[in-house]
């Protein structure tokens, strides 16, 4: 992984993205085995449509671990100073998740040269996540 410098970035520049595969039923499954999250709201169907959906909806974490692959494809983990996400929409069965960000600010703190990211997920139906993290370069 070449780690970029903290010098070469500019405010307004974009990271590379991450799109993922649509999103499956066997892919919720995993997802519930690695998470301990067996919500039946992501693996029933009828438990679904007895909750007013159409069918089942993808963890809203599962969206957040693709913005933070998509981080971790660009520094190492190491590099991760802070996270927030907030949820906006639901991900369906189907749905190809594409995640984004751009650097919204540099500065140094406590002898760190940091970069303040914006991120987002969407699908072709929502933006799903509005996300803020900030790492550490050199």
């Amino acid at each position: 992984m070449k780690i970029p410098s903290f010098d070469s970035l500019k405010v307004g520049e974009e990271i590379p993205a991450l799109i993922t595969p649509p999103v499956t039923r066997h892919t919720l499954a995993l997802y519930c085995g690695a998470s301990g999250d067996h919500n039946p709201i992501h693996v029933d169907i009828d438990f679904a449509k007895s909750s007013g959906l159409d069918d089942v909806i993808a963890h809203g974490m599962l969206s957040t671990g693709y913005l933070a692959r998509m981080i971790t494809n660009w520094v190492p983990q190491s590099a991760l100073r802070s996270w927030k996400n907030r949820f906006t929409a639901m991900t369906h069965i189907g749905d190809i998740v594409t995640c984004t960000g751009k650097i919204t600010e540099k500065f140094e703190e406590g002898g760190e040269k940091l970069v303040r990211l914006e991120l987002q997920t969407n699908t072709a139906q929502a933006q799903t996540i509005i996300a803020e993290a900030v790492v550490a370069l050199e």
